[in-house]
């Protein structure tokens, strides 16, 4: 359900670059998400489908890219990409691990037509 709060933030600031630039419409956005992150891409667009309707972004394209979660080992120093669930360290067996990558949720571009 935090999903829709978040759309309408992105609806918010995709209208207003859009009317600084001048713009018809917009065409499309891309969205970078980190595995981490509870963002569900699905309810995303479910929202975004409703909200964007009668404004600028009607029929915008979202794109998603996934960012995969990066753990680094506050023991041994090692750096691990996160394949499923945490886990702990696979060189040393720790469990003092430091997310370096995957907590990302943004709005890297925006594609407008003028």
């Amino acid at each position: 359900m935090h999903e829709l709060p978040i759309t309408e933030n992105i609806l918010d600031i995709a209208v207003t670059y859009a009317q600084q630039a001048s713009a018809k419409r917009v065409t499309a956005l891309h969205l970078v998400v980190g595995q981490l992150s509870s963002i569900v891409d699905d309810s995303i667009q479910f929202y975004w489908d409703i909200i964007s309707k009668d404004t600028l972004c009607a029929g915008a394209t979202l794109h998603f890219e996934r960012i995969p979660a990066r753990l680094e080992c506050q023991e041994c120093g090692h750096t691990y990409t996160l394949s499923r669930e945490l886990m702990v360290c696979p060189q040393c067996g720790s469990a003092r691990l430091k997310v370096i990558a995957g907590e990302e949720f943004r709005l890297e571009s925006i594609e407008v037509e003028t």
